[in-house]
């Protein structure tokens, strides 16, 4: 299938099944360097990851599960967060496309609609020196899943947003564009990337419960911004702002 890009998905492999397209991915990096744009995908995941090792939940053949191959040199690893800012984008901008309301990033790279997680995104990196060398951006988009476990109470896909079946090519056309738009972007104007990526925020500027993962304190708090390093800056009730990486906050 050709698709409407310049680079992302001229060459996409697709499999029945594997492992992990990110590990698929990664190895043909260190083994053969596919051309910028590759596309490894797959109905079914054996072993699919999230973000801090969770697994990624998916019915086969119901979604998309794919991983995506750039090579961004230009960027210096000091700001390796913005290209995650810019693949959250680049995948909202295609949920958006479908759906009936905007979607939003919840930091720092999950897709929401509608208060639902509707996509994830888990990307690695090859480093050298100061500078990226390559990157892997495994993304996993809910299409068609109306079957999620009880374990899963804010998962959610276009499908159920919408209350009718997609077609996956037409979902995965549209993406490709939106990946490759704000990949583009962020190479031309980074600030860009960083204000939009504010404006799509989810609970930016607004207050609500958040739990220290370290002592399971609950507080309440609004995000008011991002270091460029990606940690998430929450003020206080007392107008003080702390800020948090990853494993150091859950959202409630």
């Amino acid at each position: 299938m050709k698709f409407n890009t310049l680079f992302v998905g001229n060459v996409v492999q697709h499999f029945a099944e594997t492992t992990s397209t990110n590990v698929l991915a990664v190895e043909a990096v260190a083994k053969t360097k596919p051309t910028e744009g590759t596309v490894i995908s797959a109905d079914v995941q054996l072993a699919g990851k999230g973000q801090i090792g969770r697994s990624w939940y998916s019915s086969p053949a119901q979604n998309l599960l794919q991983s995506l191959i750039l090579y961004p040199h230009w960027l210096a690893v000091r700001d390796q967060f913005a290209l995650s800012q810019a693949m959250a984008l680049g995948v909202a901008d295609a949920v958006s496309d479908f759906s009936t309301e905007a979607a939003r990033v919840k930091w720092p790279n999950d897709v929401y609609l509608a208060n639902r997680k509707v996509a994830g995104i888990l990307i690695q990196n090859g480093i050298s020196g100061a500078r990226l060398q390559w990157s892997v951006v495994g993304i996993g988009l809910n299409v068609n899943e109306v079957d999620f476990p009880a374990e899963l109470p804010l998962a959610g896909s276009l499908c159920q947003h919408l209350g009718v079946s997609l077609e996956r090519a037409a979902v995965q056309a549209v993406l490709f564009q939106r990946l490759e738009q704000r990949y583009l972007q962020l190479k031309a104007n980074p600030e860009g990337i960083r204000q939009a990526y504010l404006e799509k925020l989810y609970r930016y500027q607004s207050w609500h419960p958040y739990q220290r993962t370290a002592t399971g304190a609950i507080f309440q708090g609004q995000i008011i911004g991002l270091q460029t390093s990606g940690e998430l800056g929450i003020q206080m009730v007392d107008g003080t702002v702390e800020y948090f990486d990853l494993k150091e906050v859950a959202f409630l």
